[in-house]
């Protein structure tokens, strides 16, 4: 999810701790904890740093090992440091248990998403999504807002406010991931296809787009209220796959980083300006009819690469929120 969600997950989290008398009693032992959620929340998404060394470095890198299994424990020993800072040793390892939950509530919550994260390496290198929330998710957000409120302004107790906002939490998130299969069924039933389909849902939730692998060609529609409608076709492009000039731009590392991690992506080739350009979009997002993450090469006449961009051509705000 965005860091904005993560780091208030984080937050409420270090109320949920409160239901512990131990750590609710002293308040540095309160702020440890509190400090823990946080950081815990947010630490996965510290491979931000690989931006540092390019966009594909990042693409290829992000929700890898940070979120995979062993991340978790590794993480949580900050709790430690964290605990002695404060001066509650006696309580480090409920700082680090704490610390854990923060953690593997933050990868859960990118599992969800449609995007993907790697959180079974180093047993496997899948790129597992759910397709159940959407990067921003607007409800989750106010209700977890809304107790931190309550919490601050001293109107309830975290600790049992926080456990009922938690319990609602898990079955919205529940109910969520039963729509986003009944969805998935309708799908599968709708192109007599078992596997190839992918989902995005919308903001507000009441719409899902869809991409279906259909065989020789993609359909991208949106379903709502158990209506399918197909809003576009892609061919596949095999035989573009192996155009010199197709070959001649797959050394560029935004390529392989995107190949890395996109599972269906359909390639284009277009003359331009005396050269061409070669294009690698993601066929399970897509806005407008246009497939807006992919990696575009520019190269001259001779196919020597002059450059190439890799990323989103889209506004923040538009579809697909992943």
């Amino acid at each position: 999810m965005d860091t904005a969600s993560h780091l208030l997950f984080g937050a409420t989290l270090g109320g949920l701790a409160m239901l512990d008398p131990a750590l609710a009693a002293q308040p540095a032992a309160m702020l440890a904890v509190w400090t823990a959620t946080l950081l815990g929340s947010h630490a996965p998404d510290f491979d931000t740093v690989m931006r540092l060394k390019g966009q594909a470095a990042y693409v290829r890198h992000h929700r890898g090992i940070t979120h995979s299994l062993p991340a978790p424990a590794i993480w949580s020993l900050l709790g430690l440091p964290i605990a002695w800072l404060y001066g509650v040793p006696e309580l480090a390892w409920q700082v680090v248990g704490w610390m854990f939950v923060a953690v593997c509530f933050h990868v859960l919550l990118d599992l969800f998403n449609s995007f993907g994260v790697q959180c079974a390496r180093p047993v496997s290198q899948k790129w597992l999504h759910l397709d159940t929330l959407c990067l921003f998710d607007p409800y989750l957000f106010v209700l977890h807002a809304s107790g931190c409120i309550l919490w601050a302004s001293g109107i309830a107790v975290p600790g049992p406010m926080f456990a009922i906002i938690y319990t609602i939490t898990a079955f919205y998130i529940g109910w969520r991931l039963l729509i986003s299969r009944k969805v998935k069924r309708l799908l599968r039933v709708s192109f007599g296809i078992s596997t190839g389909i992918t989902l995005v849902p919308s903001l507000l939730g009441y719409s899902w787009q869809f991409t279906a692998d259909c065989g020789d060609h993609y359909a991208a529609g949106t379903v709502a209220g158990g209506l399918v409608t197909i809003e576009t076709t892609v061919s596949k492009s095999d035989s573009t796959e192996l155009a010199p000039v197709v070959r001649a731009a797959m050394n560029e590392e935004g390529v392989k980083a995107l190949l890395s991690f996109s599972e269906r992506v359909h390639v284009n080739v277009q003359e331009k300006h005396g050269g061409y350009e070669v294009t690698w979009s993601d066929v399970r997002f897509w806005n407008k009819q246009q497939m807006p993450f992919g990696v575009a090469v520019t190269l001259d006449a001779n196919m020597k690469v002059l450059n190439h961009r890799l990323g989103w051509n889209k506004k923040t705000w538009e579809p697909p929120h992943v």
